[in-house]
C-alpha cells in the first residue's frame, strides 16, 4: 500500500473541521467517555479475532495514521508508544502527543515494540506486521498481544462493495470497543459520515450534461517521475462521491508510476496536487511540481495546466486517515471554484 518514495509525507494543514472535532482532555487510562475496565469487548481485524476483558492500557501505535487516530479517540494515556512519524504531528494533536513515548522515529523493530511491554499494537497497514519489522501476527498473538490492523489494508477480508471510507468509520468504531470509548468513537464515525455526505451533495454537473470531468492526482515525483493516484487508491473514491473520474483508474494499484507522457496521453480536465513540502526534497512542494508541470515539454501543453486548473491539498489526506475527509472537502470546494459543481 505504500511506494518507495513515501518515506515521509507532508502536511500544510490547520485541521479544524466539523468531521475531526478536537481531541478531549483525557483523565482516564481508557480515555474519555470510556466504560469501566471491566467491560468485554471482541472484535475481528483483517481476519484475526481479539478478545478484551479490558480495555487496554499499554496500546501502541506503529505508524503516524494509527497514532492520530488514537488521539483523536482521546486514548493517549491509554498508549505505551508510538513510532514511525511521517510528518509534523497537527497543533489538535500536540498535547496528547507529547504524552506519548516515541519507541521508534521511523519503522519500529520487534526488539523496540517488545521493550515497550505493549498490550495491544495497532498499524495502519498489514506490512507493519513481519518478521523484519515489528513482528507478524502469529508472533504477537503467541505473546498474548492482541493486534490491529486498518481495514483499509485488508481488502480480501472485507464485505464487498465496502467503500474506504466505510472502513475507516469501522475502524473507529471497533476501536471505540476496544477501549470503551464507543460514544466518542460513534460521534467521529457520525461527524465523518455527514463530512462524506457534504461533499457528494453536489456532486459535479457540468454545464451542458457533459462527462464527469477527469483528474489526476500527482502525488509524490521521485527520481523524476511522478507517481499518481490508481484504482485502488482513496483518491478514486474521493472522485467518484464529488462526480469526478479518475483518469487512472484503470492501474490496478494505490500510487503506481507512470510517465510524463502517459499523464499528458490522459489529458485530464484538472489535476491535484499533494503538497509534501513537508518531506523536504527536491520536488516535493506543490510549488515545484507545478514548475515541473510548467516547464515539461508535453504536459505543459494540456489545458489543466495551461488555465491552471490545479487544486493543493495537503498529501497526508490522499492516503486513509482520520485527516482524509478534510481534503475530499477541499476537492469538493474546488470543483466549485473550477466550474464543475453548479
Amino acid at each position: 500500500m505504500r511506494h518507495p518514495a513515501r518515506l515521509g509525507i507532508a502536511l500544510t494543514l490547520a485541521l479544524t473541521t466539523a468531521a475531526c472535532a478536537a481531541p478531549a482532555t483525557n483523565d482516564s487510562k481508557a480515555g474519555a467517555g470510556a466504560k469501566p475496565a471491566t467491560h468485554t469487548a471482541s472484535v475481528t481485524s483483517c481476519g484475526r479475532q481479539a478478545t478484551f476483558a479490558a480495555p487496554p492500557k499499554r496500546a501502541v501505535a506503529l505508524d503516524q495514521t494509527s497514532t492520530e487516530t488514537l488521539l483523536e479517540l482521546g486514548l493517549q494515556d491509554s498508549m505505551a508508544g508510538t513510532a514511525n512519524l511521517k510528518t509534523k504531528i497537527p497543533a489538535v494533536y500536540e498535547a496528547a502527543y507529547a504524552k506519548v513515548p516515541v519507541i521508534a522515529p521511523k519503522i519500529a523493530t520487534g526488539e523496540q515494540l517488545r521493550a515497550a511491554t505493549p498490550d495491544f499494537v495497532i498499524g495502519g497497514s498489514a506490512d507493519l506486521f513481519t518478521k523484519d519489522r515489528a513482528g507478524t501476527r502469529e508472533e504477537l498473538d503467541a505473546l498474548k498481544v492482541p493486534t490491529f490492523v486498518s481495514a483499509v489494508d485488508c481488502p480480501g477480508q472485507n464485505q464487498a462493495g465496502r467503500t474506504p471510507f466505510e472502513l475507516l468509520f469501522s475502524d473507529y468504531e471497533n476501536l471505540g470497543k476496544v477501549f470503551g470509548a464507543e460514544e466518542r468513537a460513534g460521534k467521529l464515525a457520525a461527524d465523518q459520515r455527514t463530512a462524506v455526505t457534504k461533499a457528494g451533495e453536489n456532486a459535479s454537473k457540468v454545464p451542458g450534461g457533459a462527462d464527469q470531468p477527469t483528474v489526476v492526482y500527482l502525488y509524490s515525483v521521485f527520481n523524476g517521475m511522478p507517481y499518481v493516484a490508481g484504482k485502488t487508491g482513496l483518491p478514486s473514491e474521493m472522485s467518484r462521491i464529488v462526480g469526478a473520474k479518475n483518469a487512472f483508474d484503470d492501474v490496478n494499484e494505490d500510487w503506481p508510476e507512470v510517465s510524463w507522457e502517459e499523464v499528458a496521453k490522459r489529458d485530464p480536465d484538472f489535476i491535484v496536487i499533494g503538497d509534501l513540502s513537508e518531506r523536504g526534497r527536491p520536488g516535493d512542494s506543490a510549488a515545484e511540481k507545478r514548475t515541473t508541470m510548467t516547464q515539461h515539454p508535453v504536459v505543459s501543453k494540456l489545458a489543466a495546466v495551461r488555465d491552471n486548473k490545479i487544486l493543493e491539498v495537503p498529501g497526508i489526506e490522499l492516503d486513509p486517515s482520520v485527516r482524509s475527509v478534510h481534503a475530499l472537502g477541499l476537492l469538493a470546494a474546488g470543483m466549485k471554484d473550477l466550474g464543475y459543481v453548479r
